[in-house]
């Protein structure tokens, strides 16, 4: 019998109306839980006033649906969306900021954790990378080797001169090992601390390159993932996870309730949901990008480092490179979020795309093994959480060697080995995004071979 085409509509619609309101329900969680954990890390993170970060840093839809409120007696953020789907992140000094997901409040803050105390360290007396006094001119006030109005045109462009503005709120350059350049936007400055995003997989690669420098942890031996030993995903290597070919089934989605979304604001233990993953394709033969995969190994990195995980990263990696302003969030269970939730200034980021493009060393010290950038680089398009430019493919124009560091929202640290060349760009990418092949390729041309 067939159906009228007028039925067919009706009860096609209605089947539409119900998954939209489904979809729509399932949503609201992840809005609140997002605008609480955006604004509990701007304000008591970065120090920024809360009007500021709920205007700026909420403006886009469907964040702009959720209503903040901001509790400075017990450093916190509350979020709805029209009262419905109530969230809550909580500030813990030295540990930032973490959305109550998973487990009680009281729960996550009666959490036993020792912190690491950055070094008294005043960094404006000390010289450029190490601290904050940089020698950047010859005695005629010139940077050698650079056309400093030509870099300030080009480094315009991402602050919206001559180009639509991308939302760009730092930008650093380093060349030759100098700070030659930074700008910011109103209400940035250089010690401003910003969200890296998934730039943080990069700093999650560094803690697993430092670990296998220590020999605690072998990328070529299988995952140690308590319950993966009885099935397939046995076979999933560290390495299989550091170049997003696990094999796991992801969905690496932003704009609605799947796998990253529901596993960064609805989960407690963000590792362990993600090893939960169906696995898709054989191991190592099939590159999916996964926040997920970051976690993964972030909670590997736990069970490796053991006592004293709060303080490992901070003393083996972020104080050793004068990274006095880094912040590694942890979710609910306590395992930091590989995958996106560091935070630090415009300058120290650069001081971590430094330390890779000098192989690792710093001031004389290898803090990276030997060989570990080499790895990093290895790949097709993306290497050991970093992004290659192969022939020029990610940036035409830009030397094939550049490889970056990027996150959601437009963040990215390029290091460009053959032009000894660091470039930081920070922001909140709402509207048009940054060309970064033509950024770039400005920068270049300004500094000298």
């Amino acid at each position: 019998m067939r159906v009228p085409l007028r039925l067919f509509i009706r009860c096609s619609l209605l089947v539409l109306g119900v998954v939209f309101v489904i979809v729509i329900w399932k949503s609201l969680p992840i809005i609140s839980g997002y605008a609480a954990k955006v604004v509990a890390s701007g304000v008591f993170v970065a120090g920024r006033p809360a009007k500021d970060v709920v205007r700026q840093d909420l403006v886009s839809f469907p964040a702009n649906l959720a209503s903040c409120s901001v509790d400075s007696s017990d450093s916190s953020v509350n979020a709805s969306v029209l009262g419905l789907a109530r969230r809550k992140a909580i500030y813990r000094r030295g540990l930032g900021a973490t959305l109550v997901s998973g487990l009680g409040e009281g729960e996550i803050r009666a959490q036993q954790v020792v912190r690491a105390s950055p070094p008294v360290v005043d960094q404006d007396t000390v010289d450029w990378p190490m601290g904050d006094r940089a020698a950047r001119s010859d005695s005629g006030g010139r940077i050698i080797g650079v056309d400093t109005a030509k870099l300030g045109a080009a480094v315009g462009v991402a602050f919206g001169q001559g180009a639509p503005a991308s939302g760009t709120r730092a930008v650093v350059v380093i060349h030759r090992g100098r700070l030659v350049y930074e700008r910011y936007a109103p209400g940035f400055d250089r010690h401003t601390r910003l969200a890296g995003w998934s730039m943080t997989k990069g700093v999650t690669s560094a803690m697993a390159g430092i670990l296998e420098g220590q020999h605690l942890l072998d990328v070529r031996e299988a995952a140690p993932v308590e319950q993966w030993k009885t099935d397939d995903r046995r076979t999933i290597r560290v390495d299989d996870l550091l170049h997003m070919n696990s094999g796991l089934s992801w969905w690496e989605l932003y704009a609605g309730p799947a796998a990253a979304t529901r596993m960064l604001f609805e989960e407690g233990d963000m590792g362990d949901f993600a090893e939960r993953s169906a696995l898709r394709h054989p191991p190592g033969t099939v590159f999916n990008y996964s926040s997920g995969t970051a976690n993964i190994l972030s909670s590997v990195i736990r069970d490796k480092i053991g006592a004293g995980y709060y303080r490992w990263p901070y003393e083996q990696f972020f104080y050793r490179i004068g990274m006095y302003s880094a912040v590694l969030e942890p979710d609910a269970g306590g395992t930091f979020v590989g995958s996106s939730y560091c935070y630090a200034t415009a300058r120290d980021w650069a001081r971590f795309g430094l330390l890779y493009l000098q192989d690792g060393v710093w001031d004389g010290q290898r803090i990276l093994p030997v060989g570990w950038v080499d790895y990093t680089r290895k790949g097709r398009d993306y290497g050991a959480m970093w992004w290659l430019n192969t022939d020029g493919a990610r940036f035409p124009g830009v030397p094939s060697d550049c490889f970056s560091s990027e996150g959601y929202e437009g963040q990215y640290v390029w290091v460009i080995p053959s032009r000894d060349l660091v470039v930081v760009r920070l922001a909140m990418e709402h509207g048009p995004r940054l060309n970064g092949a033509a950024f770039l390729r400005g920068i270049l041309s300004a500094c000298g071979q």
